[in-house]
């Protein structure tokens, strides 16, 4: 015993063995061909449960190489399928193995399993056994993200897992403002962080208290108004400290939760009044602005584009919406509410978000899209493009494209009278 064993993680080919049990069609109607052979979906299934079910029995294993092995390979399957038939015989197993993991592993096979537990709430939605998920996991999660003995990444992972998994299951109001408070304890300490005892900038907790912050932000996106006014009376004024923080991350998480509390504090009340509107507005344009030189170009290019939006929600309430395409489905994010969501849950599902968005009844709850839409084969092909108009398509557009370049570098061309 002890030794490592062989383990073969859960891979794209695995995805594609039903055509994602139908799903990837839906995410591109592309991928079906016109004369494709026909899947044997039941027998595929089989087939991927079975190398499921030899995955879990894996996260027991003496080796943690090959537990972390394991959790990684579960949590690309329940990313990119909805296996909740599978999972609901199969979940108190799953939780206790992901308890097993977080309470005796080290540093990475915490953070698979942290981020197996968000996916494992993710599939089984807002339901009783989340919550019996959540109310096994949720002491053990505090408990890391409160332990400075334990490794960042972990704490980090844990922090996030909190928050979503919260997001998800709770009815219980107490055990909000409990998670609230527990991660309010990490983050606010970056408050009054910024240096060490040397007079030098720590930055070694920062990962942790971005990720608090943002499934603090998370959560109070679902408080009642009465809690969401008390709490921005507590960190409004505090949060633009964070801005001048070295971390590229932790400027764009404080950013970006202030843009959040002013939208929140002005939809509970018209008039609300900011007193240092001034100072803040000041702070923002410098940062949409930034030409700092010791800053890497893509982080300036990246904090530029975020403040300039952040600045103008503050300073104009307004948000520059955008446009989601999922399948035949468009999604528009016109608030930075759904947006925080959007962003969270694309963060933890990935590539995955995309077909979750078409078919996990929680997700479209959330972002009320309705009962997901049903395409079978024969539509979809109708829907695609044959490769022959494709290729028309693009020639043509390639032409159009040189012909204006051309107009463009042609040094005959007239560029005006200089005097």
């Amino acid at each position: 015993g002890g030794q490592p064993r062989n383990v073969q993680p859960f891979s794209d080919e695995d995805a594609s063995i039903e055509t994602m049990s139908h799903c990837s069609g839906f995410s591109d109607p592309a991928s079906f061909t016109e004369d494709g052979p026909e899947v044997d979906e039941e027998a595929t299934q089989e087939d991927l449960e079975y190398k499921l079910k030899g995955f879990i029995d894996l996260t027991l294993d003496k080796s943690a190489k090959t537990r972390q092995a394991a959790l990684e390979s579960l949590k690309s399957a329940f990313s990119s399928k909805i296996l909740y038939e599978f999972i609901m015989e199969r979940r108190m197993t799953l939780t206790d193995s992901i308890e097993r993991c977080i309470k005796k592993g080290k540093s990475d096979e915490q953070r698979a399993a942290a981020g197996l537990a968000c996916l494992l709430c993710v599939q089984m939605g807002s339901g009783i056994e989340s919550e019996e998920i959540f109310k096994t996991l949720g002491p053990v999660l505090k408990k890391i993200v409160c332990d400075g003995t334990a490794s960042i990444q972990a704490r980090q992972a844990c922090a996030t897992c909190l928050g979503i998994c919260c997001f998800i299951v709770t009815d219980d109001i107490t055990e909000l403002y409990s998670t609230m408070e527990c991660l309010e304890n990490i983050f606010t300490k970056a408050y009054q962080r910024d240096r060490d005892t040397n007079g030098v900038p720590s930055t070694h907790n920062t990962v942790l208290h971005v990720s608090a912050l943002l499934a603090w932000t998370l959560l109070l996106t679902i408080c009642p108004v009465n809690e969401v006014k008390k709490k921005i009376e507590m960190h409004l004024h505090k949060l633009p400290s964070l801005l001048s923080c070295d971390d590229l991350n932790m400027r764009i998480a404080a950013g970006e939760t202030l843009a959040l509390l002013f939208e929140l504090a002005r939809e509970t009340d018209a008039d609300f009044f900011y007193e240092d509107m001034e100072l803040l507005t000041e702070k923002l344009r410098a940062l949409a602005t930034d030409g700092n030189k010791h800053r890497a170009k893509v982080d300036k290019r990246k904090q530029r584009s975020v403040f300039r939006d952040i600045l103008r929600a503050v300073e104009e309430r307004d948000f520059p919406t955008e446009m989601v395409k999922f399948g035949p489905e468009r999604m528009y994010i016109d608030c930075w509410v759904k947006k925080q969501t959007y962003d969270t849950f694309k963060e933890i599902l990935g590539s995955g978000m995309q077909y979750h968005l078409q078919s996990n009844d929680f997700l479209r709850n959330v972002f009320e899209l309705g009962p997901p839409v049903m395409l079978d084969a024969a539509t979809l092909k109708t829907m695609k493009i044959s490769r022959f108009e494709r290729h028309l398509y693009n020639s043509a557009a390639f032409k159009a494209r040189t012909k204006a370049r051309s107009k463009c570098r042609d040094k005959r061309a007239d560029v005006g009278e200089f005097f």
